[in-house]
């Protein structure tokens, strides 16, 4: 028995979205043959990582990245692209990147020229560019032999009745329209007149299937608003829907990789084919990426652009490959994250915390080592006996990787020391100048407050550094220091999970953004923009702007460890 044709199932679908009825079925049973392509498992919500592309064939497989240039590419594309790559590695095949540029609306010439530089960040080797707006010539012929077969129709019918209708299963007063009523309208439609910016055009599929993606999708829209490549040539452009299955058959795609939210539309795009008389396309299902706390749709984050709430598409409070890289991620960090997931059709809700676990790992053997100590909070240690000219001395940027190079080291008599490491120090106390040796603090002062001003010591480097509980970062005095501004950020948003129908609006995080004077020591001068760096004691960075004057500070953006929940308060 077809389980999928069975009452039960039917009902279970009248309550639930397609998807949850197929996958509460397959939780109940013990074996079913496996409803999507390339499943590794006989549930389509297992949590099975990398599994075989239905009838590959090596060096025969041909997949395609197919983006919309209406933003940058943010973590869940980087995904897509990373498992297209995979694949095609796997089977020694070939990758084509395709803009799916079929909304004037939303699409721009920036989009694309960083859509490919985004490309090139994740190393995605692909064979060719393409687009959709390449086969808009074929797209309006097809739709115009789909209206002569009578397997679409124009339908005037209002755009919000038409969705109450599908919904509901009625069927439009058009559907029955002749070919030559139809062939008038969409005339209108190509003209763009206003009689034509009424329709659209559908295709004549199944408006009783228990799919609701068959009942009789919208193939054409009318946009009178110039196409980024192509200008006014066109005043009506093909839905998604239609051009993506068209494309794939004639450029030769084998496989279309497409996240799990597709999967009602999976039935959809084969039965277009089908009408349209095209080879039919394999489909591989993979989980949509979620992170929490965080916002993965275009229209919900140029929200955030265009209300001045970031700096950019590139603004390292976005989860854009441009902020993260920005903010400090590896390549090869989300590289791993994403194989570590695979591509398991699961629903994970991930969290960020893993993802920088894996970025330390790669950054902490590497990064060089400098000193900061924060401005506000400083506090002057004189050592009585300290060097009475300060000196250099040359030692390793990082003692366990000879690839960091070496840093100048400078001596002297008053050293600058953190306000909170000077409010834990006891007189008579011996502590651990880092990279220097051992301390005694002999005097403390205290300003009326009780808040520590000035300590006065002597240096005592014979001591061992194993017998003190305090081991101090600490900067000399001197005019060669180097302006910083450390950078946090926090969360866009206040809640780890939107709701099913809540506004994004009403959770939005007001404080997202501290900034910290501080200062640094001389070697600091000489990073460049994009370098990583570990201040000690402090954490991870990564330089956004880089020295340029004195007076101009530098700017450093926090690597998050995988470790901080939150940052601001």
């Amino acid at each position: 028995m077809n389980i999928l044709s069975s009452d039960y199932f039917k009902e279970l679908y009248r309550l639930k979205t397609y998807h949850e009825a197929v996958d509460e079925i397959y939780n109940q049973v013990d074996h079913v043959e496996p409803l999507m392509t390339g499943n590794c498992c006989v549930k389509p919500s297992c949590g099975c990582y990398m599994a075989d592309l239905m009838d590959a064939e090596v060096g025969k497989v041909r997949l395609r990245f197919a983006p919309e240039p209406s933003g940058y590419l943010h973590l869940g594309h980087a995904k897509a692209a990373l498992l297209n790559q995979y694949f095609a590695l796997r089977y020694k095949g070939q990758v084509i990147v395709r803009f799916d540029d079929t909304n004037p609306s939303r699409e721009k010439n920036e989009f694309v020229d960083n859509i490919l530089k985004d490309i090139r960040t994740l190393g995605i080797e692909y064979e060719k560019v393409t687009y959709a707006s390449d086969y808009f010539p074929q797209l309006m012929d097809m739709a115009n032999n789909l209206i002569i077969q009578r397997k679409a129709y124009v339908d005037d019918t209002p755009r919000e009745q038409m969705q109450k209708e599908r919904m509901d299963g009625i069927e439009s007063r058009c559907r029955n329209n002749s070919i030559q009523e139809n062939m008038k309208l969409w005339k209108e439609m190509i003209a763009g007149s206003e009689r034509g910016l009424q329709c659209c055009l559908r295709g004549k599929l199944d408006m009783q299937h228990l799919n609701k993606s068959l009942r009789d999708p919208v193939y054409y829209r009318c946009n009178p608003i110039p196409h980024h490549r192509v200008g006014s040539s066109y005043k009506i452009y093909p839905t998604y829907d239609f051009a993506c299955p068209f494309v794939d058959s004639v450029e030769g795609i084998t496989h279309a990789l497409r996240s799990s939210e597709y999967h009602d539309r999976n039935a959809q795009y084969h039965r277009i084919q089908e009408d349209m008389g095209l080879r039919k396309v394999q489909i591989y299902s993979f989980s949509r990426l979620n992170m929490v706390f965080t916002l993965l749709s275009k229209r919900k984050l140029s929200w955030f652009v265009k209300n001045g709430k970031v700096d950019g598409w590139d603004d390292p409070r976005f989860p854009t490959i441009q902020g993260v890289v920005r903010r400090g991620l590896t390549i090869k960090a989300l590289t791993d994250f994403v194989k570590v997931q695979g591509a398991s059709k699961k629903l994970n809700l991930m969290e960020w915390d893993k993802l920088w676990t894996m970025n330390k790992k790669n950054i902490d053997p590497v990064c060089p080592r400098h000193t900061a100590v924060i401005e506000a909070g400083r506090v002057m240690l004189t050592l009585a006996n300290g060097p009475e000219k300060p000196y250099i001395s040359i030692i390793p940027g990082h003692k366990k990787f000879n690839g960091a190079g070496q840093k100048a080291m400078t001596f002297s008599k008053q050293i600058w020391i953190e306000r909170v490491d000077a409010e834990s120090i006891s007189v008579d106390e011996e502590i651990t100048l880092m990279d220097w040796g051992n301390a005694i603090v002999k005097e403390i002062v205290k300003d009326k407050n009780g808040k520590v001003v000035q300590l006065t010591g002597v240096l005592h480097l014979e001591g061992s550094v194993k017998s003190t509980k305090l081991k101090l970062t600490w900067l000399p005095e001197i005019s060669e220091l180097v302006n910083l501004t450390l950078v946090e950020f926090d969360y866009l948003i206040t809640k780890k999970k939107l709701d099913e129908g809540e506004d994004f609006l009403d959770v939005i995080n007001e404080n997202t953004k501290k900034e910290t004077a501080a200062l640094g020591d001389s070697n600091m001068r000489n990073l460049k923009k994009g370098d990583t760096l570990q201040l000690q004691r402090i954490g991870y960075f990564r330089c956004d702007v880089p020295f340029v004057s004195p007076s101009k500070p530098v700017v450093l953006f926090a690597i998050p460890d995988g470790r901080q929940q939150t940052v601001l308060k």
